[in-house]
């Protein structure tokens, strides 16, 4: 007996279908209006063979996520940047070599800046993520990350539970094949 469902595809397609999914569960816009489906929260509409696996695969995400969630330490490092004008182009120098010829030179600025380093198990719970969830762009079209997504915004929104950390509601047959769709989103 197969520890999956192979939901009818061959497995590169299946993969591809879970991982968009996944994506999707975790990118998907939410609708301000009100009217949205399951009181304002991400959602995902498939047939429900479809859910249930989805569901295995970011149950166990979230939970790595908690469990890494606070895993980094805080290290300061020197960031060089170009300096722009106030139209964002580059602030070119001018500087002479040693034979004397002149050359222009992109003024840099040098600062501190703080940054996370991942602790190895947090950098591997990331990396598992990062398998599953692939980087997608928002209604704006600005690329996003749904890695960080799942580490700095639904972890600990998801924190105090103690598992079953998407929740699946059946919908019924679909109108075209019957198939029974069901709405996976994540636990309140």
């Amino acid at each position: 007996m197969a520890g999956y469902r192979k939901l009818g595809r061959a497995s590169d397609q299946r993969n591809a279908i879970l991982r968009n999914l996944a994506t999707s569960l975790v990118v998907c816009p939410v609708k301000e209006d009100g009217k949205a489906l399951a009181e304002n929260r991400k959602h995902v509409v498939t047939t429900l063979a479809r859910a249930k696996e989805v569901s295995k695969i970011m149950d166990s995400l979230v939970a790595d996520a908690i469990r890494e969630m606070n895993n980094y330490t805080e290290k300061e490092v020197t960031v060089s940047a170009a300096k722009l004008d106030d139209k964002g182009k580059k602030v070119l120098v001018s500087k002479t070599s040693k034979n004397g010829k002149k050359y222009d030179v992109v003024d840099r600025a040098v600062t501190k800046k703080t940054i996370k380093v991942d602790a190895p198990s947090r950098l591997n719970a990331r990396k598992r993520a990062a398998y599953w969830l692939r980087k997608s762009h928002d209604a704006e079209g600005n690329t996003v990350n749904p890695v960080n997504i799942l580490f700095d915004e639904i972890a600990p929104a998801l924190a105090n539970h103690k598992g079953g950390y998407t929740k699946i509601v059946k919908l019924g047959a679909r109108r075209g094949d019957a198939s029974e769709m069901a709405l996976l989103t994540f636990a309140e």
